[in-house]
């Protein structure tokens, strides 16, 4: 069985691929789906019974059984898994756990569903947000080779999201991918041809070529863009403006309620909800209005970043060639694209003739499926460089090699040159860094007990260490001294996104290593 999982800061999509039919079909697990007239979705929550024994319940049993507001419950943890985070998560059992822990068990339980209802799970496709970086992409992939499955791959969710709303070729679409915890965008030009073999890019493992020639869809990506915002920002925004209302505490359970006068209001104009405050004995009527809810959106600068987004992704849309106009169709993906006033938004930005909206929940997951038949062109979302010592500022710096938005492979190398730091220096070591956009970033901590996002300050980029534990890529003989250059550094990235190095000993001439993989990038 060939099963994608849309692994969600809200909601878990889970889809595998029909071979009868040559389609997928949305997959229910039987004890964790939520059951509802929609599509099954297992909620992304999870329960710690006993941490020390692995012991966890998750999805909807958590929901129904009110676990959900228990301080052993967790969500929207997948905002910060592979993030570098203000702040703690509980001690339970005497275990100390982070998110990384909380997803593992998360997943697994998912997985071990999968296997207990279905037979032969043979190839996972796994889809992530458009901003994540490669720690998260390398968190994943270590988990799945601990489930004992053969061939895994990775697809950006806007991505998978075009093809999975079943678009005909020969169209360019714009895919606003609005969930739970993230916000993508992405231009995708979808197109049909004749070709001879259809690779995979795997996580791990040989690569799978067909050689019968078919009629096989290419998707290029053409422009993305994404950052840390969802419908748990807005369930935070909501929950803070009917504590200040009411003079209520925080907690969990106004979350929860926040969260539902939210729904509510993608149908009806006014929500209500009941408070009782188990501690006081007193009941409050909590109703929010669409002008209210739009009114708190305004306040924090809500449109002002969707605006952002968009102008990114279509500038550099525009950088490719394509404009505006030349958009086929915006296809609405994720829960919080519901939201009458984001989709009032989309409206004064798009020909409402072109905007779809009937796949919110299962595009991204039904069409990670389709790479079997698409041959994919992407690029690079991040840049990344080396780590250098700034005397002058005395802190790390880092010297951007690879800039963002470089597609792959690489035809032409980018050449570097060093010299030793130290006297008498026996090797150079190389530490890669993922660096982020400095437009719009915002960056994932803590307040209170409570997992929130912020927008980082203009010019501050974010950047991630690849290989804290920097391999010796040169050894010098006889060994380097300061002021001379020593080494000349050709850095490609191949087509399985590797970044590769080529070093050259320029006192010796020697070639110290050939096409070395140092990491892999996202």
């Amino acid at each position: 069985m060939v099963l994608a999982i849309d692994f969600g800061t809200s909601n878990t999509v889970l889809c595998r691929w029909n071979a009868a039919t040559q389609s997928s079909e949305v997959l229910a697990l039987n004890t964790v789906s939520q059951r509802t007239s929609g599509p099954a979705v297992v909620p992304s929550l999870l329960y710690v019974e006993d941490a020390q024994q692995n012991q966890v319940l998750i999805g909807q049993p958590v929901r129904d059984r009110g676990l959900d507001r228990s301080d052993r419950c967790f969500k929207n943890f997948k905002r910060g898994i592979g993030t570098s985070i203000q702040g703690f998560l509980p001690d339970l059992d005497g275990c100390t756990l982070s998110f990384e822990q909380v997803g593992e068990w998360f997943l697994t339980q998912v997985i071990d569903q999968v296997k207990q209802q279905e037979e032969g799970l043979d190839e996972l496709v796994l889809t992530v947000p458009v901003d994540s970086f490669e720690t998260y992409r390398s968190w994943l992939g270590t988990l799945c080779q601990r489930w004992d499955i053969s061939r895994v791959r990775m697809i950006d969710e806007p991505t998978a999201a075009a093809l999975g709303y079943g678009i005909t070729d020969n169209k360019t679409v714009l895919v606003i991918d609005f969930g739970g915890g993230t916000l993508d965008l992405a231009t995708v030009q979808l197109s049909g041809r004749r070709s001879q073999a259809l690779g995979y890019i795997l996580k791990w493992g040989q690569k799978s070529m067909g050689n019968s020639a078919q009629q096989v869809s290419t998707a290029k990506v053409l422009a993305k863009a994404g950052e840390n915002l969802g419908g748990a920002d807005i369930d935070q925004w909501v929950a803070q403006y009917l504590c200040d209302q009411h003079g209520l505490p925080m907690s969990s359970l106004i979350l929860r309620l926040a969260e539902q006068l939210k729904i509510q209001l993608s149908a009806t104009p006014s929500a209500n909800e009941s408070y009782f405050d188990d501690e006081t004995f007193e009941s409050y009527d909590l109703t929010l209005t669409r002008e209210q809810f739009d009114a708190i959106l305004q306040q924090q600068g809500f449109f002002e970043r969707l605006d952002e987004r968009l102008t990114q992704v279509l500038q550099q849309g525009r950088r490719q060639g394509v404009d505006v106009a030349d958009i086929d169709a915006v296809l609405l993906v994720g829960g919080t694209t519901q939201i009458p006033a984001i989709q009032s938004w989309i409206h004064t930005q798009f020909d409402g003739t072109k905007v779809c909206c009937d796949r919110p929940f299962t595009a991204v997951s039904s069409g990670a499926l389709q790479l079997q038949q698409v041959k994919l062109t992407d690029f690079l979302y991040h840049g990344y460089g080396i780590r250098f010592w700034d005397r002058r500022n005395n802190c790390h710096g880092w010297h951007s090699i690879i800039p963002q938005g470089q597609a792959y492979p690489m035809i032409q190398p980018v050449e570097l040159v060093l010299g030793a730091s130290t006297e008498k220096q026996p090797s150079i070591e190389l530490i890669i860094g993922e660096l982020g956009s400095e437009q719009g970033s915002t960056e994932v901590y803590f307040e209170g007990n409570r997992l929130v996002t912020r927008r980082a300050k203009a010019g501050q980029a974010a950047a991630q260490s690849l290989n804290e534990k920097a391999p010796n890529i040169a050894t010098l003989t006889p060994p380097g001294m300061p002021g001379e250059d020593r080494i000349r550094l050709s850095f490609t990235v191949d087509q399985d996104r590797l970044l590769k190095v080529t070093v050259e000993d320029l006192l010796t001439e020697e070639v110290l290593a050939k096409n070395q993989a140092v990491v892999e990038l996202s």
